[in-house]
C-alpha cells in the first residue's frame, strides 16, 4: 500500500489504478517538521478451519514454519496471522522526519495487542537500513537499525510475530505506474527490488534476525513487473529471476536473488513472498515459485476494494489454488470508504479457509484518503477499524 503520510502532507496522493496501485506518501511536501517519531498459520481445509492460537499473556510469538499449506509453530500446532500493518519506516526517515510515524513505545505497543493482534507488519526503506549517504545519520543506518529492533523486541514482549518487509527501494523508474520518476532514491514504490542494494538489505536483515526465528520476512511490498510490459510471462520471468527486466531502467533483484540472500545469511526464518499487480495477482505465483533450501516459504497477497481481484468469484478462481498448496498471507487488506464492508468480506473468505490476513494501517492518517485503522495511538478505531478489531476481538 502507498498510504499518505503524516498530516504534514499537504495532499494525499489519488488512486492510482483499478488493479492494485493505493496511496503514496508525498515526499516534499511537508507543511511543518513532524513530532512523536521515535527514535498463525496454516490453511486448514476449508470445511473445518483452523482456530488462531493467540497469545492471551505474554507468551513468546511462535517460531513459524511452512508445513504444507499450514504455518505451524515449534510445537507442529496449526497457527494463524491476524494483525495489522505498522506503516512509518518506510517514508519517515527518507523523507528526514524521524525512524516512525507516531509513538512505538510500549504504550502503544499494548494498544495493539489489545485488538487481539499476534502479528504486525513493519515496512522498511533499503536506503535508511543501509545507512546510504544522503540519509541523515540521525535516521539512517546504526540508529535505524537499533529502533527497528527495539520494535521487535517491543511487540515480541507482547506475544506478537514481527513481520519485516521491503516496503521502498532504490532505482530510477519511468516507465508505467512510476511514482517517482525523477529520482532513483527510495522515496517511493519500484516495480521491482533492485540489484544494487536490495539483496545486502536482506543479507543484512537476515543476518540481524537470523537468530531469532520468530520474526518472519516479508521479501517486498507490492511487486508491478507487469505495469512496465504488456507480456506477462516476462513480468513474471523478471519477477522470479530478475536482470534486465522490460520496461524498468535499472538492473533487478528477483525474489529468487533475494530468498538466497536470506539463506546464504543462515537465516532459515519463514519468508513471505508476493505477486504481481501490487500484490494482487497471484495465478502464476506456484509456476515461478523459487527454490527454498529451508522449503519455508508463504504466498503473500494484498486486496482492497478497488484491485482487480476483489471478489469472492476471483478469490476462489486465483488464491484457492495458491491456497490449497501453500501457507497464504494477505499482508493488506482494506477500503478506501472509511467503512469495513469490504474487508468484512474478505476476512469471511480468509476465515473460511484458514488463512492469514493484516490490515492496513495502524497510523492515524484520514481514513477518508488511506485506509487508516486508528484515530490515536491509544486504539481508539475508526469507522474502517471497528470492522477488523470487532473481529479479532470475536474470534477469540
Amino acid at each position: 500500500m502507498r498510504a499518505p503520510p503524516r498530516l504534514y502532507a499537504l495532499v494525499a496522493a489519488a488512486v492510482l489504478s483499478v488493479v492494485g496501485a493505493a496511496l503514496v506518501p508525498t515526499t516534499a511536501t511537508a507543511s511543518a517538521a513532524s513530532a512523536s517519531a521515535t527514535t498463525t498459520a496454516s490453511v486448514a481445509p476449508a470445511d473445518a478451519p483452523s482456530k488462531p492460537l493467540r497469545p492471551n499473556t505474554a507468551a513468546a510469538p511462535p517460531k513459524l514454519r511452512a508445513s504444507g499449506n499450514k504455518l505451524v509453530d515449534e510445537n507442529g500446532a496449526t497457527r494463524r496471522l491476524l494483525g495489522v500493518n505498522r506503516s512509518g519506516g518506510e517514508f519517515m526517515c527518507v523523507q528526514g522526519y524521524g525512524i516512525f510515524d507516531g509513538p512505538v513505545d510500549d504504550a502503544s505497543v499494548k494498544a495493539i495487542a489489545d485488538w487481539k493482534v499476534n502479528g504486525v507488519r513493519i515496512p522498511l526503506n533499503e536506503e535508511c537500513w543501509l545507512g546510504l549517504s544522503h540519509i541523515n545519520p540521525a535516521y539512517g543506518g546504526a540508529n535505524y537499525i537499533t529502533a527497528v529492533k527495539a520494535l521487535v523486541a517491543r511487540l515480541e514482549a507482547h506475544g506478537i510475530t514481527p513481520i519485516v518487509e521491503l516496503h521502498w527501494s532504490h532505482g530510477t523508474y519511468t516507465g508505467g505506474d512510476s511514482h517517482c520518476p525523477g529520482t532513483a532514491y527510495a522515496t517511493c514504490q519500484k516495480p521491482m527490488p533492485n540489484a544494487q542494494y536490495t539483496p545486502a538489505f536482506w543479507s543484512s536483515v537476515a543476518q540481524t534476525f537470523k537468530s531469532d526465528r520468530a520474526v518472519v520476512f516479508d521479501l517486498f511490498n507490492e511487486p508491478f513487473p507487469d505495469r512496465a510490459t504488456s507480456d506477462l510471462t516476462a513480468a513474471w520471468k523478471c519477477w522470479r529471476d530478475g536482470g534486465s527486466c522490460p520496461g524498468i531502467d535499472f538492473q533487478v533483484a528477483g525474489m529468487q536473488t533475494l530468498l538466497n540472500a536470506v539463506r546464504t545469511a543462515g537465516a532459515k526464518n519463514l519468508v513471505l513472498i508476493p505477486g504481481v499487480a501490487y500484490s494482487n495477482d497471484l495465478r502464476q505465483w506456484l509456476t515461478y515459485k523459487p527454490k527454498d533450501p529451508a522449503g519455508n516459504l508463504a504466498a503473500a497477497w494484498h486486496t482492497y476494494n478497488f484491485n482487480t481481484c476483489s471478489s469472492e468469484s476471483c478469490f476462489d478462481e486465483q488464491l484457492a489454488p495458491v491456497i490449497a498448496q501453500v501457507p497464504f498471507v494477505a499482508g493488506e487488506i482494506g477500503e478506501n470508504t472509511c467503512s469495513h464492508g469490504y474487508i468484512d468480506r474478505v476476512m469471511a473468505w480468509l476465515d473460511a479457509k484458514g488463512a492469514s490476513y493484516l490490515g492496513w494501517t495502524w497510523n492515524t492518517w484520514d481514513c477518508s484518503s488511506g485506509p487508516s485503522l486508528i484515530s490515536d495511538y491509544n486504539g481508539t478505531p475508526t469507522n474502517f477499524g471497528v470492522g477488523l478489531r470487532d473481529h479479532l476481538k470475536g474470534m477469540q
